[in-house]
C-alpha cells in the first residue's frame, strides 16, 4: 500500500464528496461512532436530510491501544468476511457494505443509528433470548457453509488472530502484566501458575488451528447492535479460519458475564440455551458444549484480568465472582448450558 491518506474529521466530508456520497455544496457533520478500539470510526451525516454513513479506517496503530501496531490488512479481512457471509446471512445479521477503498483501508457501512448495544441490554438484565437465537442461527449457517479448505488462504489474518489470542490465552496469566485491584490480584495468582498456563496454552494451540470454518473472531456483546430490524454483528477485523467453538464460546461468555458479576448466574441462562439450541439445530458440524464452555471461561478471565476489562467487573466482588466462574469453566467445562450456573 502506498502512503495512506489519513482521514480526519476535517477531510472526511471531502473524501465522501469525491466518492459521490454527497454533493459539493452539501454540509456534512462528523461525529464519533462506537468505541473505536481498533480502527478510526466516524459517523458522517448530511445536514438537512436523513443520509448518514459509518466510516472506518484501519491505521498501523490500534486506536485505543496505540502501543500495538498491526497490519492495516485487518480491514480487508473484515470487508471480506461481510462479503463472504452474505449468501448465508438469511436474517441480515451483518451490516451492509456501501463502499470499500482497499488502497486507503477505508470501509463505509450502513449507519444503524443510535441502536442499543447488546451489552447495554444485558447490563439492565433485559431479555436477549431472541437476539441470542438469531446470532446462533447465523453462526451455524456460516460455520456449516464455510468448510472449503481454500478459505484459509483467503483469510490469512494471522497478525490480528495472534494479537487477540495473546490477550486471551497468555497475557492475563503473566504476573504484573496488567494493573489489578489488590484483592483481584491475589485471586489471579491461582491462575498465574505453570499448570494453568499449560491449560491456557493448549486452548491457544487449538484456537490457532485452521479447523476449516470461517469464524468472526470477536462475537462479543459490544459488537452487537439491536436496531428494530434485528441484531447486527459488527467489527469482523479478527475474522479467520479456525475453531467454530470459539465464536460460540465468546458469545456465551458475554451473554452471562453481567449476570455473573451481579451474583445472579441463572439470569442469562435462557439466552445461552437459545443460542446453543439455535446453533445445534442449524449446523451439521458436531460441537460438544464442553468445547464452547472452555472458550467462554477464557473469555471471562481475560475480560476481568486483561487489557479489555469490562465495566461490569470494576468492583472487586463482581470481578471475583466472574473469575470463579471463568476458572471453573476452563478447568472443568460443563456438558450443557445449565451447568454454567452450577457452583
Amino acid at each position: 500500500m502506498s502512503t495512506q491518506l489519513r482521514l480526519t474529521d476535517s477531510n472526511l466530508p471531502d473524501y465522501l464528496r469525491k466518492l459521490g456520497f454527497c454533493g459539493p455544496d452539501e454540509s456534512v457533520a462528523v461525529e464519533k461512532a462506537g468505541d473505536g478500539n481498533i480502527n478510526w470510526v466516524r459517523r458522517a451525516r448530511v445536514a438537512g436530510d436523513d443520509r448518514s454513513w459509518v466510516v472506518k479506517q484501519a491505521r498501523p496503530a490500534l486506536e485505543r491501544f496505540p502501543e500495538y501496531e498491526v497490519t492495516t490488512e485487518r480491514i480487508v479481512f473484515e470487508a471480506r468476511y461481510y462479503a463472504r457471509t452474505r449468501p448465508w446471512d438469511r436474517e441480515g445479521i451483518c451490516p451492509q457494505i456501501l463502499h470499500f477503498d482497499e488502497g486507503e483501508r477505508v470501509l463505509i457501512l450502513e449507519d444503524l443509528g443510535e441502536a442499543e448495544r447488546l451489552d447495554a441490554r444485558l447490563t439492565k438484565a433485559g431479555d436477549a433470548s431472541a437476539v441470542a437465537a438469531a446470532l446462533g442461527r447465523f453462526l451455524a449457517a456460516v460455520h456449516e457453509a464455510s468448510r472449503e479448505p481454500e478459505l484459509a488462504a483467503e483469510f490469512g489474518n494471522d497478525a490480528m488472530r495472534r494479537l487477540h489470542g495473546d490477550h486471551i490465552f497468555s497475557l492475563p496469566y503473566q504476573e504484573g502484566a496488567f494493573p489489578l485491584d489488590p484483592e483481584v490480584a491475589r485471586r489471579a495468582a491461582r491462575l498465574q501458575t505453570p499448570e494453568f498456563r499449560q491449560l491456557a496454552a493448549a486452548a491457544y494451540e487449538r484456537y490457532l488451528e485452521p479447523r476449516g470454518a470461517l469464524v468472526h473472531g470477536d462475537v462479543q456483546a459490544g459488537n452487537v447492535l439491536l436496531p428494530p430490524t434485528g441484531p447486527k454483528l459488527l467489527d469482523a477485523e479478527i475474522a479467520h479460519v479456525g475453531d467454530p467453538a470459539f465464536d460460540v464460546g465468546t458469545l456465551v461468555a458475554h451473554l452471562l458475564l453481567p449476570a455473573l458479576a451481579r451474583g445472579e448466574p441463572g439470569q442469562g441462562l435462557a439466552s445461552v440455551r437459545a443460542v446453543w439450541e439455535a446453533y445445534a439445530g442449524g449446523n451439521g458440524q458436531t460441537l460438544r458444549f464442553e468445547e464452547v464452555a472452555r472458550y467462554a471461561g477464557f473469555e471471562l478471565l481475560r475480560r476481568t484480568l486483561g487489557a479489555a476489562r469490562l465495566s461490569a467487573v470494576e468492583a472487586a466482588d463482581a470481578a471475583l465472582r466472574v473469575l470463579d466462574a471463568g476458572e471453573r469453566w476452563t478447568r472443568e467445562p460443563p456438558a450443557d448450558p445449565d451447568g454454567l450456573a452450577r457452583a
